[in-house]
């Protein structure tokens, strides 16, 4: 059985949120439940509209959805979102250059199994006695990393650590990977923006996992963690759990 529960904060120094989450542990479409985060970027009012759109583009083009393949299915769906996303850019000059990045999990509880997707810098994390992000930030940072030009260390504070280089609305094809992971009785999904990332080290983020409190405790920590330490971003939240 799985519970979960979501919550986005505005931080302590934006004024708007740009953060959007989306949960339904009942079936939609063909696929089992449904979870999503997404971070808009854009000018005024373009951010939140971007990952909120986003967010309800792929809700519509999953329930609509023939097919029976959670990958298919969730491919299809980003492909829709990100043409309806640059469709709706065109409406306004306000709009021009807006985007969102994008993590969708869905879980097939017989299987043990969680298939994932995501697009841009937000991540999804799999908690049990450790802590391991399943996700791969698409960032100038990141690919920094990868081809050893600077140490994970760095990555945390690079001054360049916000350039994404994907995202969905930028582009005609976007491009987003897909990765699965078991999910056992007694272990976590931890879907998240990089407000809370930034903010918190994933030890902290572990110890606070870790206390054996309900997904509602735990998110509601977690904000107020990366508020504490800063707040700097929007923080968007969502745990789901394996009973």
């Amino acid at each position: 059985m799985l519970t979960s529960y979501g919550l986005k904060d505005v931080g302590r120094v934006r004024s708007i949120n740009q953060d959007y989450f989306f949960i339904s542990e009942k079936p939609v479409g063909n696929l089992p439940n449904l979870f999503l985060v997404a971070d808009g970027m854009g000018g005024h009012k373009a951010g939140d509209l971007a990952s909120e759109y986003t967010v309800s583009m792929i809700q519509e083009a999953v329930s609509k959805s023939m097919q029976t393949n959670p990958f298919q299915i969730l491919k299809g769906a980003i492909q829709y979102a990100n043409q309806r996303l640059l469709e709706k850019a065109r409406e306004s000059l306000d709009y021009t250059g807006m985007g969102t990045t994008l993590v969708i999990a869905t879980i097939d509880e017989e299987r043990h199994l969680a298939y994932v997707v995501n697009v841009g810098d937000s991540r999804l994390y799999k908690v049990g006695d450790s802590m391991e992000q399943i996700t791969v930030d698409h960032s100038l940072v990141e690919e920094m990393v990868h081809l050893g030009e600077i140490s994970r260390e760095a990555a945390r504070n690079h001054p360049d650590k916000h350039i994404i280089t994907r995202a969905v609305g930028v582009s005609e094809r976007v491009e987003p990977d897909y990765f699965d992971t078991t999910l056992e009785k007694g272990e976590s999904l931890l879907i998240c923006s990089d407000g809370l990332t930034n903010m918190l080290e994933d030890s902290r983020i572990l110890q606070i996992m870790s206390r054996g409190k309900s997904p509602k405790e735990k998110v509601q920590e977690l904000v107020l963690a990366a508020n504490r330490s800063g707040g700097r971003d929007n923080i968007a939240v969502v745990v789901i759990e394996q009973e």
